[in-house]
């Protein structure tokens, strides 16, 4: 059996990788901003002012995290970011609200939500097959006649929706 407590991510590694994804979005939002100017005009400043000049701010924070990593890098390195019972939870989480997307968008956001409840209520609940349906189903019908019928918004349908001529 795997070691539950093993660490997954050090806390080194977390910093470099969020100080250098901040760092690159600072620089997209930065190049962004140059399109529109970022000085000051006879208006006030340009549109790209006050964007370019918040993506510089992101960028040296980004630095400076970077930097504080490096000079720490072996206390960082002994102290655990991720566990693997850590990330266990965080995939028992995911997991099947990344499945619901992918079934929303192949099979419609009724179906999904139906087989998506149903799922959870039965494996994390511990509900019963029956009490799930009806909850799920329930809730489909609930989503369908407020969005659909009362608000008239249509979501996402999917190859039931259209064979019951719900749409």
């Amino acid at each position: 059996m795997q070691n539950p407590s093993a660490v997954l991510v050090s806390r080194f590694v977390a910093e470099v990788a969020l100080a250098t994804v901040t760092a690159a979005i600072g620089a997209v939002v930065t190049l962004g901003a140059l399109e529109f100017g970022t000085g000051w005009g006879d208006g006030g400043p340009q549109p790209g002012y006050f964007p370019f000049y918040i993506g510089v701010i992101v960028m040296l924070a980004s630095g400076a995290t970077l930097v504080e990593a490096i000079l720490n890098r072996e206390q960082h390195r002994a102290t655990p970011f991720l566990r693997r019972e850590q990330a266990m939870r965080i995939l028992a989480f995911f997991g099947p609200m990344a499945g619901f997307v992918v079934l929303a968008a192949v099979l419609g956001l009724y179906v999904a939500l139906i087989v998506y409840l149903t799922a959870t209520m039965m494996v994390q609940g511990r509900y019963r097959l029956w009490r799930a349906l009806a909850v799920s189903v329930g809730s489909a019908i609930t989503f369908y006649l407020i969005f659909e019928v009362w608000f008239r918004v249509p979501l996402l349908k999917g190859p039931l929706e259209a064979l019951l001529k719900i749409h």
